[in-house]
């Protein structure tokens, strides 16, 4: 059985150790796995590769359309859990795309990962929209869940599912980070957590931004914000040390 990957280059999956960069374990060494497809389309997102292949009309402010055998790779699952346990972090971060578009297979990735390496932190990071696979919720010590306000693009009705957004907030391995441009989007933001009674320990707001720059730029008022109101903020630390590039 295999899983569909991202590349770095053609041919390549996107499996690399590095910090991460964003969220609750910003800063920690982790071992990730970038995964192909995605059931929504953010205007800004720095992953577009993943999903906007040629002959997808989805709109991306960049205009770049991919080409699908060059930006998409299969994966046996045992080869990807022995690709992983070979990595020195004892973190895996399984990222996209949408991660669990392919939850049964990362199932039986990360049960067979546990075979070889027992003990790794599992984090997988998901948009929200998607409920996960029975037996990949088993295996999973964190979310990092990403809900898609306005600004992405994205319509409500896609982006914003009620029961998920209920079932997120209800669970204690779940936590929520925001992608903020400007000040309007904390308004919406402030909504969301009260429609959902999200706790704001565990609720973060990250810029966006694809350079160090802008990042920089947006963080200032998005940290006092945060601040005055009892949440997380976290930034973007792979931009400013690596820049927008693959396999970071």
């Amino acid at each position: 059985m295999t899983l569909t990957l991202a590349t770095t280059t053609p041919g390549t999956p996107e499996i690399f150790a590095s910090l991460q960069g964003e969220g609750p374990s910003m800063g920690r060494p982790s071992t990730f796995v970038r995964l192909s497809r995605c059931n929504l389309a953010c205007e800004w997102c720095d992953t577009a590769y993943t999903w906007r292949f040629t002959g997808d009309n989805r709109f991306h402010r960049d205009d770049l359309a991919f080409e699908r055998t060059e930006n998409q790779v299969p994966m046996e699952e045992a080869d990807l859990a022995q690709a992983v346990a070979a990595l020195v972090p004892d973190r895996l971060v399984i990222t996209g795309g949408e991660p669990l578009l392919q939850g049964a297979a990362l199932a039986r990735m990360v049960t067979a990962l546990n075979d070889i390496r027992p003990g790794m932190h599992v984090e997988v990071e998901t948009n929200s929209t998607v409920a996960p696979h029975p037996a990949l919720d088993a295996l999973v010590h964190q979310y990092n869940v990403s809900p898609k306000l306005a600004h992405s693009g994205n319509p409500a009705s896609l982006a914003l599912v009620p029961a998920r957004l209920a079932a997120w907030a209800a669970e204690p391995r779940a936590f929520f980070k925001f992608v903020i441009a400007e000040e309007a989007d904390l308004a919406e933001v402030m909504e969301l957590q009260e429609t959902y009674a999200i706790p704001g320990e565990r609720l973060f707001l990250m810029p966006e931004g694809r350079s160090s720059d802008v990042v920089r730029e947006r963080s200032g008022w998005l940290a006092d914000f945060c601040s005055a109101r009892g949440l997380r903020f976290t930034d973007r630390l792979h931009i400013h040390l690596w820049g927008d590039t693959r396999g970071t």
